[in-house]
This record gives structure tokens, C-alpha cells and sequence, in this order.
């Protein structure tokens, strides 16, 4: 029903415009008696074969919803009914800011794509906060990062307000400095300045009385000697993990009139490469951290090649836009059916 109806009608609509369309829908449906149900039964497959353990986290299943859907910790629970086994919210930044000048969103349909250049866009961490308060079950994934007014040396200080903030209200936290769209950011992937900023949340980290998984998410591009640093800095770090991959700033391939548009690219042309960057990491680190896997999984075999390529867990933010929540569910069975 969604391919065939409801997003036909999305995609006539500006796609920022569709966006908060989408969830005011989802909102206003889910807040009338039963349909949560309804949801979850059309959506949702619960089978203890699905349930995977990963940085010490127990998941009802290996999908989630990457970070940029939910932005601010506003429908988690509402969009946790269409089967997710995780949600991952932000990028939050300790301040409230509007992200870049609109228009920012854009469909490449050809390429059953999208670039996005929206800067962290978001009401700030403590906004979230409040919402998280509400909280019904879902396991949370905090992804964070940094004011775009904050200048890259004094960047840790942005990253360890976010972490303080969220630390009683996630399981999960992702340091992001991949993503294109804030200047200057993806500096912090080197690697002197990655292993300042990720010893520093180390350090508060492990003073808690329960510290909490601290990963990496990467971006696409980086190169393979990158790549290998990037192997270094977890085991140096001792974070929990990396999740590969964020947008690319490749336009390599692509069919659509509106591909020059500034931003990160995300959905199918991401597919191959977000493998790639799985399997070398996995590979070369000799399967020694959990790898979360994200960037063009628009069907259930996209998934567990992802699976196969070392990813211990998936996430979808393209694919689910173009495919609808289907795609939850048709992946849970497919690894349902593969461990029978």
C-alpha cells in the first residue's frame, strides 16, 4: 500500500515538506485507540532468533532506524511500532540551531536516492531530554555532535555537554564528525583529533557507574590508510564500535537532473561502498569491535550483505523513505529464514 499509494502522494510534495508531513500522520494515527496495534501487526516480527547481542546491549532484532529521521526524540516510540529493534535520535548539539538555508532536502528518484544538506538541524539536546523522559521501551541510540559556531578545538566541549545530557537517557551514544554538511567537521576524523575527542568522552565515561557504548560513525569516503587509522583509534579509544557509513560527497554513477546539489548523498549509490567500508573494517580489524551497517539497503538482500560483509547489526533512513515500512519486516524475515 505504500509504494502503490501513500508515496506517490509524498513524493509530490517538497521533501522536507513530506518529511514532517509523514510524521505528524504517523503522530495523529498513532494516538487514536488500536492503531499502534494495527502497526505492530502489520509491521513488527517478534522472534527470539532475531534478538542479537551487541556492545553488551540486548536488541528484540538487528534493524534500526539510523540517526536524521528523528532528529529530536519526537515519534521514537510511535516509529518503534513499525518493527524497528532500535532507534538512533539526533544529531543533537548542545545548543538549539536551524541548519543551513532551506531548500536543503532533495529526491533523486533515478537513483532512488536523496541529498541532504540539512546542518544539524534540531531544538537542542536538553529539549530532547524532556521528551526522552517519555520513553516507553525503545532502545535509544544518541547521536551527537557539535555547534556549527563552535570552533573544531573547543568541538570536545559540544560533544561532552550532549553526552552528560543524554548519558540517563540512551543506551547507546555516536560520536559523529562525518557528517558533510557542517563546516569544517569531518576535520575530526583525523586522527590525532578523533582519539582527543573520543578519550575525553572516555573519560567521563568511566566514571559512571554504568558506562554506556560509545561508538564511531565514519564517513564513506575516507581512504583506506583512513580506514586503518580508523582501526587504530577504537582499539587505542576502547570504544564500543563503528557505524558505517554516513552520506558520501561521491556523485559517481548518478542518472538524476538534480545530482550537483551540495550535501551528503545517501540510498542506493551508497550501497556498495558502505559494504566496502564494512568488510575492510571487519576484515583488516580481524572482527575485533561490532560494526553497525547503514547506506543503501532498499531491500532485504541489501541487508544481509551487510550482514555478511561483518556488520553486526543494520540501520535504514533512505531505503524505509523509498521503500515504506515493509522493508522492516521483510528483512527480519529473511535473517529469520536463513537461521532456520
Amino acid at each position: 500500500m505504500y509504494k502503490q499509494l501513500l508515496r506517490p502522494l509524498l513524493f509530490k510534495l517538497d521533501a522536507e515538506e513530506a518529511h514532517y508531513f509523514t510524521f505528524s500522520m504517523v503522530r495523529k494515527l498513532s494516538a487514536i485507540p488500536g492503531f499502534s496495534n494495527i502497526f505492530r501487526s502489520l509491521y513488527a516480527v517478534n522472534d527470539k532468533k532475531l534478538e542479537r547481542e551487541v556492545f553488551g546491549l540486548r536488541f528484540k532484532n538487528p534493524v534500526g532506524l539510523a540517526a536524521g529521521f528523528d532528529k529530536d526524540a519526537k515519534l521514537y516510540n510511535e516509529l518503534s511500532n513499525f518493527g524497528f529493534g532500535f532507534i538512533e535520535i539526533g544529531t543533537l548539539t548542545p545548543k538549539p540551531q536551524d541548519g543551513n538555508p532551506k531548500k536543503r532536502l532533495f529526491r533523486l528518484r533515478e537513483d532512488s536516492a536523496i541529498i541532504n544538506r540539512m546542518g544539524f538541524n534540531n531544538g537542542g539536546v536538553e529539549a530532547a531530554v524532556e521528551r526522552l523522559k517519555k520513553n516507553k521501551g525503545v532502545l535509544i541510540g544518541g547521536n551527537i555532535g557539535k555547534n556549527k559556531i563552535t570552533p573544531n578545538e573547543e568541538a570536545a566541549k559540544d560533544y561532552e555537554i550532549c553526552f552528560e545530557a543524554l548519558f540517563d537517557h540512551v543506551d547507546y551514544f555516536v560520536v559523529n564528525v562525518s557528517s558533510p554538511n557542517t563546516p569544517n567537521l569531518r576535520e575530526l576524523q583525523d586522527k590525532e583529533p578523533l582519539t582527543a575527542l573520543l578519550n575525553s568522552l572516555q573519560n567521563l565515561n568511566s566514571v559512571k557507574a554504568n558506562p554506556k557504548p560509545i561508538l564511531l560513525k565514519i564517513a564513506p569516503d575516507l581512504t583506506e590508510d583512513q580506514l586503518l587509522d580508523i582501526i587504530d583509534i577504537v582499539r587505542d579509544t576502547k570504544i564500543a564500535g563503528v557505524i558505517a557509513t554516513n552520506t558520501t560527497i561521491s556523485r559517481e554513477g548518478l542518472q538524476s537532473e538534480n545530482q550537483t546539489e551540495m550535501g551528503g548523498l545517501s540510498g542506493k549509490p551508497l550501497a556498495k561502498r558502505s559494504t566496502e567500508v564494512i568488510r575492510f573494517l571487519s576484515e583488516k580489524s580481524g572482527k575485533a569491535f561490532p560494526i553497525i551497517g547503514v547506506g543503501g539497503i532498499h531491500s532485504a538482500q541489501d541487508a544481509l550483505e551487510k550482514l555478511d560483509a561483518g556488520a553486526s547489526l543494520v540501520q535504514l533512513y533512505t531505503g524505509f523513505i523509498y521503500e515504506g515500512p515493509a522493508l522492516v519486516k521483510d528483512i527480519n524475515k529473511a535473517i529469520l529464514k536463513r537461521s532456520k
